[in-house]
């Protein structure tokens, strides 16, 4: 009995709308819908690209970015060069796991929920801060092994 009272009310409510208004409320919402996937895409893509979690990224995007940044930094005083370069190193690494996770946010989450940039940033930095911790004791364990003693004895 209730279905069929909602389906009567569900009929009217359709007559009362003329098919155009239909038709461009399907479509706002679905290009609008269709346009934050493809943003939420394009972020989790640049996201991978700057992050740690792909290991072939640093030659192609990290480091440069990081040597850009340490040039720039050098300009200032020319000791700033290799201090700067890890911290642009870092920036950018903490960039890519940030950009990645708006994407996500974008792709997966339901449009119903609020989001709050001050909390996804903190989770950033605090994922960002945890995944650096946990390759610094992989080192110090000798677990990792780094090229050429790059860091020398950690």
């Amino acid at each position: 009995m209730e279905s069929s009272q909602k389906a009567g009310q569900g009929l009217s409510i359709a007559k009362a709308l003329n098919p155009e208004q239909l038709r461009q409320g399907i479509s706002k919402d679905f290009v609008a819908v269709l346009f934050k996937k493809l943003k939420g895409g394009f972020f989790l893509v640049i996201g991978f690209l700057l992050s740690p979690l792909s290991w072939w990224n640093d030659l192609f995007f990290n480091l440069p970015i990081a040597y850009s940044f340490g040039y720039l930094c050098s300009l200032l005083s020319p000791k700033l060069l290799l201090p700067c370069t890890i911290i642009g190193y870092w920036i950018s690494c903490i960039a890519g796991i940030l950009l990645m996770q708006a994407g996500v946010m974008d792709v997966f989450q339901d449009q119903s929920k609020e989001r709050n940039f001050k909390k996804e940033l903190l989770m950033g930095i605090a994922t960002s801060t945890a995944y650096t911790l946990v390759i610094l004791a992989l080192l110090q364990l000798k677990i990792l092994d780094t090229p050429l003693e790059l860091f020398g004895n950690l």
